[in-house]
């Protein structure tokens, strides 16, 4: 090599390192897009409701928040991939209920993160009850004429799978009652509903979010809400309490978090971008459509939320027996 191309070749070097350098040391979140891991796979509700809410934030980070759908093993094979993603602002989590706070329990032999300690929780962004709901064909009005039935013969309860809130609900609601429910778990609550319309099982519980719209246009006939008040969307639904079932209480919540160590700046930052996405009209009207409510808890709130939610769940999980498999 010529010592012009010595010097052109160092000097291209040097301008590449010096790139590099730059793109490293740019202002958050400039480097690149931004990964938000969703442990489901695509179409789900929590999954929809997630892309609304990351186009907003896109929209103020003036970053691309690209979802990265990575579902399997009961949400933890992506929540485990992003316990071991890199701590830089470019790695975030959309947590769940059955993902993290019943999921830390459930699979404590199979998972090497922690709830609380592998993740700097953002904020818990949104929230809903879940329901019991039955074919509307069926002769089954309430709650009581849904139990009678299954005194007299088991009654299949599809929901999205072994160990989800849906699963536990169902197993507290048959030990309450003394009722044979057989739990149906399904691979996502798509197909779990797809079967009740269809005929296929007679019944499911699964999120209001998941569910509005079948029981606005009547396909789907709900007994009961699982949140301790009625969801003002559907004030005609009771709830587990109120009809004598107080364990019967649960709220499906999602929220956002990123791994461990993510510096505190950053996670402000993605607070702020959290409660702006949460007041645009697209994502408002997206929680009206679904009955979502929005979340509430940021930052060290949205930590001892996670934190408390783990614990509250622990003993329940327990004492049902379940096992993954």
């Amino acid at each position: 090599m010529t010592r012009r191309g010595l010097i052109g070749a160092a000097a291209l070097g040097a301008l590449t390192a010096r790139s590099r350098a730059l793109a490293q040391a740019a202002p958050w979140p400039q480097a690149q897009p931004i990964r938000m891991i969703v442990p489901f796979g695509a179409g789900g509700a929590t999954d929809i409701a997630a892309r609304v809410i990351a186009q907003e934030m896109s929209v103020f980070l003036g970053q691309s928040i690209v979802p990265d759908n990575r579902a399997g093993a009961g949400s933890t094979l992506g929540t485990g991939l992003a316990a071991r993603a890199p701590a830089d602002g470019y790695n975030l989590l959309v947590t769940t209920i059955s993902g993290l706070a019943i999921g830390q329990t459930l699979y404590r032999d199979r998972i090497q993160y922690d709830a609380d300690r592998s993740f700097a929780h953002v904020a818990i962004m949104m929230g809903t009850p879940y329901l019991l709901l039955v074919d509307p064909r069926l002769p089954i009005r309430t709650l009581a004429d849904y139990l009678a039935a299954a005194r007299q013969r088991p009654m299949d309860y599809g929901t999205s799978g072994v160990g989800g809130v849906a699963h536990l609900l169902g197993l507290r609601l048959a030990r309450a009652t003394g009722a044979a429910l057989e739990h149906v778990p399904y691979r996502g609550s798509t197909q779990a509903i797809t079967d009740v319309l269809a005929g296929v099982v007679p019944s499911v519980l699964d999120s209001l979010t998941a569910t509005s719209a079948h029981i606005r246009s009547g396909a789907l006939r709900p007994l009961a809400n699982s949140a301790p008040q009625r969801a003002p969307e559907f004030p005609d639904v009771p709830t587990f309490r109120e009809l004598g079932y107080p364990d019967v209480v649960a709220d499906g919540w999602a929220g956002l978090a990123a791994p461990a160590g993510t510096p505190r700046p950053i996670l402000e930052r993605l607070a702020e971008a959290v409660r702006h996405a949460q007041a645009q009209p697209a994502v408002q009207r997206r929680f009206a459509e679904t009955a979502t409510s929005a979340g509430r808890f940021y930052l060290d709130e949205a930590q001892a939320f996670v934190r408390q939610e783990v614990a509250t769940w622990a003993p329940v999980i327990q004492a049902s027996g379940i096992t993954p498999d």
